[in-house]
């Protein structure tokens, strides 16, 4: 049982991931407040386009939080009253060579071997998924667990059903402290605005989770890692599911911090196309590289000629919260007793979010998990070395 405090737990990122703990903790009991220095979803939250994603996992820990999150994600859609968006349009991977298919199929088998649906496509069947595209591809997989939310309305509405089970949100009060006690146990927050004290602390800092941990005494090596999204002209909706070039798979997982870029494509219910990706360690430069919105675009209408005379309206980037080995910190840290992490889920942390609060929650109140925490463990970079 929980000592009685003020507060029950404080949590740190009022972004998807902070709001799906908030949304889990306090509907299971517990007395929160989550607090920002920013407003809600100011953060990559704010600049992601809300993919919910199974295809770009490649079976192990990741993939099963994923699972769980795209079962969790239908459920909200129902319990949310005011709609979050919820749009099962599924995804479509594609090849554009013998040797890729065969890497793709080889993905797609071992993927289903842990429950995730992907059926092989054909050139021919792939046209007929989405008829805009390329004809000079070798074929694809079609992922139908795949979909999309709206990420900042998402945040706010699990805030908004958080606050109705009696959460407090603080937007604007920046953490500049963690209390510990003489035992040097977590006992609260310190603010701008001034102490909040609970026996657990939840760091779902995203990109600014590896400062947070430090304020505890404790390394956790989050790094930024940024990417720039490009927005169409509304369109008719031709581009049917979210379509990607199965080397964005092999982009996700790279280590490598330099630039690396694969075509991303997907229509929205509005009308704009959505185009990306791009990933590369630069800090937290916001410089807009002209190289780079270029390049996205170009690789988009490679994939999709019909976009090749669409007028692009707005580019925008974000920083996705990037660990070393590509897996989230998850669950209490032994270095800080009362202190729990939630963040480094780089860019898949609007998908992962449902699964990692319902974790978060089980944890705080001591039950068993439902999924083994232990790969996602916050003190497993101790006796590694810090990537630069």
């Amino acid at each position: 049982m929980l000592t009685r405090h003020p507060l029950d737990v404080v949590i740190v990122g009022a972004g998807m991931v902070g709001a799906a703990c908030a949304y889990y903790t306090s509907r299971s009991g517990l007395s929160v407040a989550v607090v920002d220095r920013g407003p809600v979803a100011g953060g990559t939250t704010g600049a992601g386009e809300g993919n919910l994603l199974v295809s770009d996992k490649v079976p192990g820990p990741e993939l099963e939080l994923a699972l769980l999150s795209a079962s969790l994600w239908q459920q909200l859609s129902e319990e949310l009253p005011e709609g979050i968006e919820y749009e099962l349009k599924g995804g479509v991977v594609v090849a554009a060579s013998e040797d890729s298919l065969a890497t793709l199929s080889a993905t797609a088998a071992g993927q289903r071997e842990e429950g995730v649906e992907a059926h092989h496509l054909t050139p021919d069947r792939l046209r007929e998924l989405e008829p805009h595209l390329a004809p000079h591809l070798a074929g694809g997989c079609h992922y139908p667990q795949d979909a999309q939310v709206q990420p900042a309305l998402a945040a706010a509405e699990l805030l908004r059903a958080a606050t109705r089970a009696g959460a407090l949100v603080r937007p604007g009060e920046e953490v500049v402290g963690i209390l510990r006690s003489r035992e040097g146990a977590v006992c609260g927050v310190r603010t701008t605005r001034g102490e909040l004290r609970a026996p657990v602390v939840v760091n779902a800092g995203g990109t600014w989770g590896g400062d947070l941990a430090a304020l505890a005494g404790v390394n956790l090596p989050v790094l930024p890692r940024r990417g720039f999204v490009l927005v169409t002209e509304p369109l008719p909706r031709l581009i049917r599911h979210k379509v990607y070039a199965a080397e964005y798979v092999a982009d996700v997982s790279s280590g490598s911090a330099a630039l690396q870029t694969s075509p991303v494509v997907e229509g929205t219910p509005s009308g704009p196309v959505l185009i990306g990706a791009s990933r590369e360690r630069v800090g937290f430069d916001r410089t807009l590289s002209v190289p780079v919105v270029a390049r996205l675009a170009a690789r988009a209408a490679d994939l999709f000629p019909v976009l090749a005379d669409v007028r692009v309206l707005r580019a925008y980037h974000g920083f996705r919260p990037y660990l070393p080995d590509h897996l989230p910190a998850i669950g209490p840290d032994p270095r800080a007793p009362g202190l729990f992490h939630a963040c480094g889920h780089e860019g898949a942390g609007i998908g992962l979010a449902p699964a990692t609060g319902l974790l978060i929650a089980e944890a705080i109140r001591g039950k068993r998990p439902v999924l083994d925490l232990a790969p996602f463990a916050p003190d497993r970079f101790d006796a590694t070395c810090h990537v630069p």
